[in-house]
């Protein structure tokens, strides 16, 4: 027993059936790109295997870089995948079994802005490649975004084990080394040329980097807003230590800390609020003991 299993951290669940809106950033992304995938396959179908009308609408275009009016594109790519269903099927099975755990280490708001600088990257390095190349396909599809995701989890859990192909065992960094791999081979001509693995390498190297240089987007900000609140003057704030509080005092601080990971990931907690929420969790062990 520990601190998960608190009653108010299961949410206070009532029996009976609930409806309520996800509560993971992951479970929100893979639900808007189905739902578009949906929309498009049976209101906009396309003959002949092509994009449907939603999907060519959001597609990117390979000379977008030289229109800033369709820069929003690198934007929403990302979301409209191809017909063929295994397209949108693996890339959310993807993110659904290795971005739970990435959303939890930074939390919601920096995954969900992670996860969009992964889509923009991905689309901007399309998009240079194309004009090198002279050579403008359009391009949809989660692949890059998702392919940052495998690199973070690997680089964060490398020895956890996952299932390739849902049979054969392997460690994580085993898996993030294969997807480099075959992103290299097909970006030299040894693959299926359809595959846009330029964008797959875009973003995990894109990942790579946001992970060995401890990047944080939520922080960009912050050098201005602590000017701001220095001209207004330091605020003088009086807390007691965690151990006076009441049993009522502790509750609610573990609330705020449990937020706090909610929304900005466990790796943001102070040594503080660490003790807090391992003394929260003795007591509750002693209370159930």
């Amino acid at each position: 027993m520990g601190i998960y299993d608190r009653d108010y951290y299961r949410g206070g669940a009532q029996p009976g059936v609930q409806m309520r809106p996800p509560q993971t950033a992951v479970v929100w992304i893979i639900l808007i790109n189905v739902g578009v995938w949906l929309v498009g396959g049976f209101l906009f179908p396309a003959p002949g295997g092509r994009l449907d009308g939603i999907a060519q609408w959001l597609a990117l275009r390979g000379d977008a870089l030289w229109k800033p009016w369709l820069w929003w594109q690198m934007v929403t790519y990302g979301f409209a995948h191809a017909p063929d269903p295994s397209h949108v099927l693996f890339n959310m099975l993807g993110l659904f079994i290795l971005g739970r755990d990435i959303e939890w280490t930074y939390g919601k708001r920096e995954f969900i802005r992670l996860y969009l600088a992964l889509v923009v990257v991905g689309g901007l390095v399309w998009s240079i490649a194309s004009a090198v190349a002279g050579v403008y396909p359009p391009v949809v599809g989660a692949s890059g975004a998702v392919a940052g995701i495998v690199v973070l989890f690997a680089l964060h859990f490398p020895h956890r084990t996952l299932l390739l192909f849902f049979i054969i065992p392997i460690p994580a960094w085993l898996l993030g080394v294969l997807l480099v791999f075959f992103d290299i081979m097909g970006v030299l001509g040894r693959g299926d040329q359809t595959v846009a693995y330029v964008v797959h390498l875009a973003g995990a190297g894109f990942a790579f980097l946001y992970y060995r240089s401890g990047w944080r987007f939520g922080r960009l900000g912050a050098g201005w807003g602590d000017r701001l609140r220095r001209r207004r003057g330091p605020r003088l704030r009086v807390r007691r230590p965690p151990e006076d509080n009441s049993e009522d005092d502790l509750s609610g601080e573990v609330d705020r800390i449990l937020e706090k990971i909610s929304r900005e990931g466990e790796a943001s907690l102070t040594r503080r609020e660490r003790r807090v929420l391992h003394d929260a969790s003795r007591r509750y062990q002693q209370r159930r003991g």
